[in-house]
């Protein structure tokens, strides 16, 4: 394929098999002058090499192929009843009065015995019937898609990216345009099949090369993951990844649905309420140019209109059956052709007015959930550039799972660091056919567009945010007694709601199941007979010695890390009894079990935790759950620990418990300090 290489002086011809010429670009990638003449012309040089050169199609091209393990993956064993009665009742001891808990265990004994058996033998036999799944995926797709409540705060996560430390790099049209284009080359990677398998690494030294990468490519499909296993290595599962692009949910009276459109090939954009789209890849499959790219959203950028005067986005912030009622009326007056550019595009471009600096708070605000109007939630992901670049995704949850998005997180954020493709800012294609959607909207469209403004300003006016740095210590000073530092994260939650409450609460972690094939993900349950043991320890006037203390800390992290082990190996309880309970239903079966209070307040979370780490993750965080409770989103670091706490004012004390939470902090950190 012939090319032209600009330089300041002349202009060089070549052709791929030119050898001087291959040097020329190997030279412009790796940062060296072109020839030993033309020292000066070498920053253009690498710009234009960049932006086109032969590996711009693609982030990465995996010497293993992207669905090489998946036919070979483990299944998602269904776990034994009596295991899981076992586990569930060990988890109800810490939150029932013994009257309440003697008979939930009535309750779970004649379960296991007579139903429960039914049931389970039932489970068993519908997962030998679909050995192409797990028992759990489409119980847990319907559960998200069935569930009215609307998507954001209650169920959309949101995570921020780090600053790049090259502030050109931050403004706001240089930042969207490399992060789309990084965007795209995961995209191209991931539909032909070269992005790297997700893996699991245990043990790095031996896998983390390319004699694994060799070893496992050339056994087939079938047997791979055994390869890998070998190596101590841990392929996951990848079967989310296919909903990343081109997905949206949309809004259907009673349950929702999930709509792919392969092979579309515009982007979507939002400014000020307002619908862009336009092509990014041409008709040969081919990421456009750079300047194709910059052009498009420098004439978006440009644009003068004021805020739409009628958001048709903040619809999406509405109960599931009020967006879909509306939704009809809307395809009914003729914007069905606007709704399907909108749900068939690659991915959502926010580019939003607001400036949130360095305030994590109006950071949260602005990621979580905003005022709705630029916004369009059912979008699989959005990826969100602030005026001043910050930049993030909020992503809708039904489809997947944070192992997939963190991936697409850091690949994109990691690529448009180190190898920006829009690096000549001034070079703009402005020519690039952008077309903006108009929406045709009668009263009964613009009242409902009102009334979900009113009431999604109302939810979001009474969502308290708070944010606790902790700079005293971190995962280092774990180290000494050998404690998890995700337990003395989880107990600090449980000692601080202890503390202001004296209650022990259901408690949700959440955990992947992604090592087996179509895992979603486990719960863990943090809140303990030994963190109770803890609280109430630590509430006595005569406290036990600093070495009773140290050791009742090692036995909550033993029980924890024991929790997190069976909820990664597909061994808890949740996803268990909750497709116990849907057979069930099916059966016609009325059961104590599930109808007992104890199982209805288990499953509504007074404390939602989770935590994602990441280098290039600045924060990440979410809603409560429930209406009296706390969204946690945390972090874990050497030094310093971070969190994040959401809930809604007049529900539950945000403030109260991040002082709780402080002070429950020190006492641990009391307790490890040698």
């Amino acid at each position: 394929m012939a090319g032209v290489l600009s330089t300041s002086k002349k202009v060089f011809k070549f052709t791929s098999p030119c050898h001087t010429n291959k040097i020329a670009i190997r030279n412009a990638i790796h940062g060296r002058p072109l020839f030993a003449t033309q020292e000066r012309s070498r920053s253009n040089l690498f710009k234009e090499v960049l932006a086109t050169g032969p590996d711009y199609q693609h982030i990465e091209k995996s010497a293993v192929p992207t669905h090489h393990f998946q036919k070979s993956l483990p299944r998602l064993p269904i776990p034994e009843l009596d295991k899981t009665c076992e586990r569930y009742l060990r988890a109800q001891l810490p939150l029932l009065v013994p009257e309440s808990y003697d008979y939930t265990k009535s309750c779970v004994d004649k379960f296991r015995k007579t139903e429960g058996v039914v049931c389970q033998n039932s489970l068993i036999q519908e997962d030998k019937e679909n050995s192409h799944t797990s028992y759990i995926s489409k119980p847990w797709f319907d559960m998200y898609l069935s569930d009215r409540r609307p998507l954001p705060i209650n169920y959309n996560p949101f995570l921020v990216f780090m600053n790049n430390e090259n502030k050109d790099y931050n403004k706001q049209l240089v930042k969207a345009a490399n992060l789309v284009i990084s965007s795209l080359r995961f995209y191209k990677s991931l539909n032909e099949g070269c992005l790297e398998p997700e893996v699991y690494h245990l043990k790095p030294e031996w896998s983390k090369n390319n004699m694994f990468k060799t070893f496992t490519k050339l056994l087939p499909e079938t047997v791979s993951w055994y390869g890998a296993y070998l190596f101590k290595a841990f392929p996951l599962d990848m079967s989310q990844y296919t909903n990343l692009f081109n997905t949206t949910r949309v809004p259907e009276v009673g349950k929702d649905r999930l709509s792919h459109t392969p092979g579309a090939r515009h982007l979507l954009v939002m400014r000020r309420g307002h619908f862009y789209v336009f092509d990014v890849i041409d008709k040969d499959g081919n990421i456009v140019n750079p300047d194709v790219i910059l052009g498009g959203l420098d004439q978006i950028l440009d644009e003068d209109d004021p805020v739409a005067e009628h958001p048709v986005g903040i619809l999406t912030t509405a109960d599931r059956d009020y967006w879909a009622k509306a939704r009809k009326h809307l395809e009914s007056i003729g914007n069905k052709e606007e709704l399907n550019l909108i749900d068939s595009s690659l991915f959502n471009l926010v580019l939003d007015d607001a400036t949130p600096g360095e305030d994590p708070i109006s950071m949260v605000r602005l990621f979580l959930h905003a005022d709705g109007v630029n916004r369009w939630f059912d979008k699989s992901f959005s990826l969100i550039v602030a005026k001043d670049g910050r930049a993030g995704i909020n992503f809708e949850h039904s489809w997947g799972d944070g192992v997939a998005v963190l991936r697409y997180f850091n690949d994109i954020h990691r690529d448009s660091v180190r190898k920006p493709r829009a690096v000549n800012f001034h070079l703009k294609n402005l020519s690039t056919p952008i077309r903006k959607l108009k929406f045709k909207l009668d009263d009964k469209a613009k009242n409902a567009i009102a009334e979900a403004k009113k009431r999604y300003e109302k939810t979001c006016n009474s969502l308290e945010v708070r944010v606790l740095d902790y700079r005293i210590f971190g995962r280092q000073l774990c180290k000494p007694l050998n404690v998890s530092p995700d337990a003395v994260m989880q107990l600090s939650f449980q000692l601080a709601h202890d503390q202001l409450t004296g209650q022990s609460v259901p408690t949700y972690e959440s955990c992947s199941t992604a090592a087996f094939k179509h895992g979603r993900t486990e719960t863990v349950r943090p809140c303990t007979v030994e963190t109770q043991n803890m609280c109430k320890a630590l509430r006595q006037s005569q406290q036990p010695t600093k070495s009773e203390l140290q050791q009742m800390l090692k036995n909550c992290s033993k029980v924890h890390s024991q929790l997190i082990k069976e909820a990664a190996m597909g061994l808890g309880f949740d996803r268990h009894l909750f497709a116990l309970k849907l057979i069930a239903e099916k059966r016609g079966l009325n059961l104590e079990v599930f109808n007992d209070p104890a199982y209805k307040a288990i499953n509504q979370n007074i404390l939602s935790t989770s935590t994602l780490a990441s280098d290039y993750l600045e924060l990440g965080a979410f809603g409560p759950v429930v209406q009296n409770g706390y969204g946690i989103g945390y972090s874990v670091w050497n030094d310093r620990l971070g969190c994040i706490i959401t809930n809604y004012s007049g529900h539950s004390d945000g403030l109260g418990f991040l002082q709780a939470l402080e002070e429950s902090l020190n006492k641990i950190e009391e307790i490890l300090r040698p």
